[in-house]
């Protein structure tokens, strides 16, 4: 008989459920700050590694990136309207078609189509942009 109730209370002791473990469970304050610094880690990788984040400098230099993409892409148009105007354009975009791909750029600067109005020298960015606006157009 007193085998049954120790039979008995260990089964007991088997089957108590996941919410009453749960109550009863008393962390310390180690593992729960232990816990707490892992949650943050975990996420902190996450969250860098999928969810897109960046740091202050890395935003700030894609900025930039971005603003000078801009404005090459505003300024290349005006280059496109300056090699129009000049008047031996059709041997120079000749010569430029026959110059290599990496040389065009360089090609445009020294025709001066780069060298926006109250500028003195070409941008490179924009010389080069609008040597591949030129070879779009030519084809």
């Amino acid at each position: 008989m007193e085998q049954d109730k120790g039979d008995r209370g260990a089964e007991q002791k088997r089957k108590v459920s996941f919410r009453q473990r749960w109550d009863e469970a008393r962390p310390t304050k180690t593992v729960v700050f232990w816990s707490w610094v892992g949650s943050v880690v975990l996420t902190m990788i996450i969250g860098f590694a999928w969810g897109g984040w960046v740091t202050g400098g890395t935003a700030k230099s894609m900025a930039e990136k971005m603003a000078e993409d801009a404005v090459v892409k505003r300024l290349a148009p005006i280059c496109v309207v300056q090699s129009n105007r000049d008047p031996g354009k059709d041997q120079k975009l000749k010569e430029l078609k026959e110059t290599g791909t990496w040389q065009r750029g360089e090609y445009v600067e020294k025709q001066g189509w780069a060298t926006m109005p109250a500028e003195e020298k070409p941008d490179s960015k924009v010389a080069e942009e609008c040597a591949r606006l030129l070879m779009l157009i030519g084809k």
